[in-house]
């Protein structure tokens, strides 16, 4: 995360990441206040294991565009709204990339947070069969929740 702030969003994805049992770590680096920070941590990343990165960021967001430009390890970018803009500087930061240094971007906000902690997941159970039964275990119960929901023609708007 670029501040501790963020955490308010990022708090989805560390919650999906505990729930699947993925060992993790939440940081604050930020790509303007510590970058020699972040230079270190961003070519730290492979010798240390590290397999992927989700970054939030609000405002001009150049924290997971610059952790991208330092490391082969994927990084996920989540636009934060930190400003009036509401997150759409993040967005449009994050998703802009030049080619050659890819950004995995998300929605903004907590939804997006969530979602790349299940990108994450997916990721990593790519390798690890395990983890691959969990998540097709999680994703038949959210099927479930749907399939459960019964709407009578009164109670849809119809």
């Amino acid at each position: 995360m670029g501040s501790r702030n963020d955490y308010t969003v990022m708090r989805s994805a560390v919650e999906v990441l505990r729930e699947f049992g993925v060992p993790h770590e939440v940081r604050v680096v930020s790509a303007h206040r510590t970058p020699d920070l972040l230079f270190e941590y961003a070519e730290a990343a492979v010798p240390r294991g590290l397999r992927v990165i989700i970054a939030g960021a609000g405002g001009a967001a150049h924290l997971p565009g610059m952790l991208a430009a330092k490391t082969v390890v994927p990084v996920l970018g989540v636009p934060v709204a930190a400003t009036v803009l509401q997150g759409q500087d993040s967005l449009l930061s994050i998703v802009q990339m030049p080619k050659g240094v890819p950004v995995g971007t998300l929605a903004i906000g907590a939804a997006g947070a969530m979602n790349a902690g299940l990108l994450a997941v997916a990721m990593l159970a790519t390798t690890d069969s395990a983890l691959q039964k969990k998540l097709i275990a999680w994703r038949s119960v959210r099927r479930d929740e749907v399939l459960a929901q019964t709407v009578g023609e009164d109670e849809a708007g119809a």
